[in-house]
């Protein structure tokens, strides 16, 4: 009997053993501090002399067609190119208050007869149709569902539905319909420190969004710290990598985030293959006591994922980035740069 006791308590801690390793390599699964491959590029720069665009973030191309959003650009968002030429048309989504015009631009997306973008002033998703050479005219305004704090990105997920992230903290995103109203919300945030989600938390938590619908891949990196996300919106997993910058840093004043540690990532693409990432890893301090006037503003590497969120290759950059497009096709990046007149920089990957 007493035998039987020793060995069932042998049994007991063998079990908590193994279930101790297990949850100690769950953990360990979720970070990383170095890609498998590293490598430094040289980009060369393409003409854009016939608009002056003073802040470009977003850059994406559909089939000829290129579209740069500028976010200081003073009379418009949004400027359309030849692609991959890069040769200007026309300027587009008017600043202004009035009922066509855009207080502010947060993203678009492109579609096979237009694009969409986010107005988060006005609460708005609107279609464009960007199919005369000189001109766009806009053909839907959807407002967003009065749930949604202040959408800062989106994401097309199918013919039908939008992906908006949430923003006060009780969960990560939302699955909207086309009139703007939430059918599903998902997730919560993933931080390891904080565990009360509030709007303080959701805005430290700011993240950048794109989905593929051909892998049925969302995924979201955070604007502070170093954390990427994957959900597969088909069987519903996900994945949370952690790199070496670790979760967001803020301190909170007022019910507000105020952020704190190091600038993130600023762009993410998916594509069939991978994820692309772009990420500056500079702490707030650094970019503070830069010399005026040689202010650098953006990111100068590009993460690069598996589907899976494996880190693959880190490429290093001559130029420093805010947005990107990747075309796996032709193996090349375009990206923008925000210090300089020329603003679109041309890479070929390596790998």
């Amino acid at each position: 009997m007493e035998k039987d006791k020793i060995i069932s308590r042998y049994y007991i801690l063998y079990c908590l053993l193994i279930i101790s390793i297990g949850c100690n390599n769950a953990n360990n699964s979720l970070y990383y501090d170095s890609f498998t491959t590293g490598i430094s590029l040289s980009g060369k720069r393409l003409e854009t002399d016939s608009v002056m665009l003073r802040y470009p973030f977003r850059i994406k191309h559909k089939d000829s067609l290129a579209i740069i959003m500028d976010l200081h650009h003073p009379d418009y968002f949004y400027h359309a190119f030849t692609y991959p030429r890069f040769e200007y048309l026309f300027s587009f989504g008017k600043r202004g208050q009035a009922p066509e015009e855009i207080l502010s631009a947060e993203n678009f997306r492109l579609t096979d007869n237009g694009m969409w973008g986010l107005d988060a002033n006005k609460h708005l998703l609107t279609k464009m149709s960007v199919g005369n050479i000189t001109q766009a005219t806009n053909e839907k305004e959807t407002p967003l569902d009065k749930e949604i704090i202040r959408a800062l990105d989106f994401a097309l997920y199918d013919d039908s539905c939008f992906v908006i992230p949430d923003y006060s903290g009780k969960h990560r995103f939302h699955i909207m319909d086309k009139n703007g109203n939430i059918k599903s919300s998902h997730g919560k945030i993933p931080s390891r420190k904080h565990k009360k989600g509030d709007i303080a938390l959701a805005q430290a938590w700011r993240s950048f969004i794109d989905y593929n619908p051909e892998n049925h891949t969302l995924a979201m990196v955070t604007q502070l710290g170093e954390v990427l996300e994957i959900y597969n919106l088909r069987d519903s997993t996900h994945v949370v990598k952690i790199g070496s910058h670790g979760e967001p840093e803020y301190n909170e004043s007022g019910g507000m985030a105020i952020p704190s540690g190091i600038m993130g990532f600023s762009d993410i693409q998916v594509t069939n293959e991978y994820i692309y990432t772009v990420f500056h890893g500079r702490s707030f301090k650094e970019i503070m006591q830069q010399p005026q006037p040689t202010t650098i503003d953006g990111g100068q590497y590009i993460y690069v994922f598996s589907l899976e969120g494996d880190p693959l290759y880190r490429y290093t950059l001559d130029h420093f980035i805010y947005g990107i497009d990747v075309n796996e096709r032709t193996r090349e990046i375009y990206a923008v740069d925000v210090n300089s007149n020329q603003p679109v920089v041309k890479y070929q990957l390596k790998r």
